[in-house]
């Protein structure tokens, strides 16, 4: 029960990354909202929620992430509200941004939890499994969800669901998560927050709006953070653990960046060059996401036997050819021709997700449970804000040069996948429990 309470707050983090694309047409059509505000609305989520994770990770590391969940359901479930009233979009993505900070709260939370509640590699990454195959689940039910909502009520009901779903989850985790207590001697590393925020959010937000002054902004940031924790008594980020997780996480960034991206650049070419309605759109996206759920409990076990390395290395290698294949659709393109990129994608990500989590959180004390949790969600999150707004300029609207665009899109992508193999076979190790259970 605490494991499934912990997933659900996984999944409303989840949910709200795909459901809102599947919606972005109409909202664009009701708050009069362009293609750079509707991906505003997706990535005013995202920005905040990859700035925040870090510190979220570290509160809880130092109140107990008990506490720290609990108030990340209650911003989040205030935020969703706020999106169901927004009359502008400039509203909505002030509301969305409110949900990113929730999210930032429960996210590192939920997965500390887990990660603490089953301290061995095998066991743990069977726990992992189920919840990235929750995490997957929620993939896959928002583009139907949110596609069967948005074509009978609108696209504000799609937030209002968060709030019933936030009540219980809350009211659970009281019940069944233990109290922890504030960690002995540790306290919330000011400098370090100082620092980390404006880098991350400077950082996403060059990319997103190519501004130069702002990637100026994250440099300076970011120097003065690594400074910070090299100094610091008590480091928000130990620098030997963004050592030892340099390699899975810089996969986990590009895992969402095609993966995320993708769900933006697919849901405009369905709807916009395919001219599918929302919810067909919606059921067209789950042999992308149908993989993800049925896989990822499988992937928990084989990560758990065999450590994480062979299942990065043979996800990548799917998802990779997954989207290369996007340079073979044409405008006239049957939905089969498209049906390679999308179980491939989803076959990749199945594999990979579990065993990159796993790859990122073992071996980490579990006082630091929290903040490797950050670390690896602010890589994912981070590459998934950056996947859609590089992937959703490269393809443009939906137009006469929207498929060439779709074209490079998956050049860029599958590359991106083809060298982080090559990353996780020079830095990603099996956890010292596999290798023993192996050699016996």
């Amino acid at each position: 029960m605490l494991l499934f309470t912990m997933c659900a707050g996984m999944f409303l983090v989840q949910l709200d990354v795909t459901v809102v694309n599947v919606a972005l047409p109409t909202i664009g059509t009701d708050l009069h909202a362009g293609l750079a505000a509707q991906q505003w609305v997706v990535d005013g989520y995202s920005v905040v929620l990859a700035a925040l994770l870090l510190t979220g990770g570290a509160l809880g590391d130092v109140f107990g992430h008990r506490r720290v969940v609990l108030a990340g359901f209650a911003l989040f479930g205030a935020a969703s509200a706020a999106c169901g009233l927004a009359g502008t979009a400039a509203w909505l993505v002030a509301a969305r941004a409110g949900q990113g900070v929730g999210a930032a709260l429960l996210l590192p939370g939920t997965l500390a939890v887990i990660t603490n509640a089953y301290p061995g590699h095998a066991e743990r990454a069977r726990a992992l499994g189920i919840w990235a195959g929750v995490s997957a689940l929620a993939l896959s039910a928002g583009p139907v969800l949110g596609g069967a909502v948005v074509s009978a009520a609108g696209w504000r009901p799609v937030f209002w669901l968060n709030v019933p779903v936030v009540l219980a989850a809350a009211f659970a985790t009281r019940r069944l998560v233990p109290r922890g207590e504030r960690g002995p001697g540790r306290r919330v590393d000011v400098a370090g927050v100082a620092t980390a925020v404006p880098a991350l959010a400077a950082g996403v937000y060059a990319v997103i709006a190519g501004s130069v002054v702002a990637g100026v902004a994250a440099v300076v940031a970011l120097t003065a953070f690594v400074a910070v924790e090299r100094r610091s008594a008590d480091p928000m980020l130990p620098l030997d653990v963004a050592r030892r997780t340099l390699s899975a996480n810089f996969v986990a960034a590009a895992m969402n960046f095609a993966g995320i991206g993708s769900i933006l650049v697919l849901t405009l070419y369905l709807q916009g060059v395919r001219h599918a309605s929302p919810l067909a759109a919606g059921l067209e996206v789950l042999p992308l996401f149908a993989p993800l759920s049925l896989l990822a409990p499988v992937a928990g076990r084989l990560t758990g036997r065999f450590g994480p390395r062979p299942l990065m290395v043979a996800g990548l290698a799917l998802g990779a050819l997954g989207m290369l294949n996007l340079v073979l659709l044409t405008e006239n393109s049957g939905y089969a021709a498209l049906l390679p990129t999308l179980l491939g994608l989803g076959t990749g990500m199945g594999l990979l997700t579990t065993a990159v989590v796993t790859a990122a959180v073992s071996g980490i004390p579990p006082a630091r449970a929290g903040v490797a949790s950050g670390v690896n969600n602010t890589a994912r999150q981070a590459g998934g804000a950056l996947g859609v707004a590089v992937l959703g300029a490269v393809v443009g609207a939906p137009g006469d040069r929207f498929v060439a665009g779709l074209h490079v899109a998956g050049l860029i992508a599958g590359t991106l996948w083809l060298a982080a193999i090559g990353v996780t076979l020079a830095g990603v190790r099996a956890p010292r429990d596999n290798r023993v259970a192996r050699a016996g």
